[in-house]
């Protein structure tokens, strides 16, 4: 399966009111850089789609399970589904926390991601071309380090570009029901300057924090944005969105390398695939 065109959608560089520091980050980064990132498709064995991404030090590990049969809302409209599930591990914090499962119930944060998850996914797959199954996505993170809800997103976006593959290379499916790759990342304000891809200190230091997922051809699906203190305005705004888009575009064009290398994957083997990085 062929990855979608390259998108001609050209992102202009960040506007901001004073210059930005050759380096104003613990880790060395240029506040316009995302950390180093790998995307390794065809991670776990028995999935039909699979992807351990790492960011930084955060790593998620996203499968993507097919499965005959929708829900009952989706029954007899001719389409299919893509749904998510997101946990964290134990110790992928710096304490442990106990799992959702022994809590007995799943907790509000977990369900806004796993509904974020879904959305993201959704906007860019075409239900109708699924036939009448569904697509499960996991993200379980296995290290937190900040921007474990992003990278969720990215890592998953891989993993079902994959088990669209496995359905095509069967014919179970008369074509590619994905329209365009999505991705996520966030932005934040932390002391003066704008920055992207936040780690876990820069995130509790931010005084703005936004969540941006949009697509190759430059559209939003969901943008999330908080200040912690004084209030931005119209132009910072601006400033955030083109900053994470233009991550985002870096981040595509790592999924896309990826996908190639999971769908020439042996579809009965979905073993480990060494995987491409890039340091922003």
């Amino acid at each position: 399966m062929q990855a979608p065109p390259r998108s001609r959608h050209r992102i202009p560089a960040p506007r901001h009111e004073r210059p930005l520091p050759a380096t104003a980050r613990d880790d060395g980064r240029l506040p316009t850089q995302i950390r180093a990132t790998t995307l390794e498709p065809g991670y776990l064995l028995h999935a039909e789609g699979s992807c351990l991404i790492s960011m930084g030090n955060t790593k998620v590990i996203c499968t993507a399970s097919v499965e005959e049969g929708v829900p009952l809302f989706r029954k007899g409209k001719g389409g299919g589904w893509v749904t998510a599930e997101y946990g964290m591990l134990p110790r992928s914090t710096g304490t442990r926390n106990a799992r959702e499962s022994t809590r007995g119930r799943v907790g509000g944060r977990t369900q806004e991601i796993q509904r974020l998850i879904g959305r993201s996914l959704r906007a860019v797959t075409e239900l109708e071309a699924l036939g009448e199954r569904t697509i499960w996505i996991d993200c379980d993170v296995l290290q937190a380090d900040g921007g474990t809800r992003t990278a969720s997103i990215t890592g998953a976006m891989v993993a079902l570009h994959q088990a669209v593959s496995y359905l095509l290379a069967r014919r179970l499916i008369p074509r590619s029901p994905i329209r365009e790759f999505v991705a996520a990342v966030s932005v934040g304000l932390v002391g003066r300057f704008p920055v992207l891809d936040l780690c876990y200190g820069e995130d509790a230091a931010a005084s703005v924090d936004f969540n941006v997922v949009m697509t190759e051809s430059g559209r939003f699906v969901e943008i999330q944005g908080t200040a912690e203190g004084e209030p931005f305005g119209r132009e910072e705004l601006e400033t955030f969105l083109e900053l994470g888009a233009r991550g985002i575009t870096d981040l595509i064009a790592l999924q896309k390398e990826a996908a190639i290398r999971g769908s020439q994957l042996p579809a009965d083997r979905r073993a480990r695939n060494g995987g491409g990085e890039a340091a922003g």
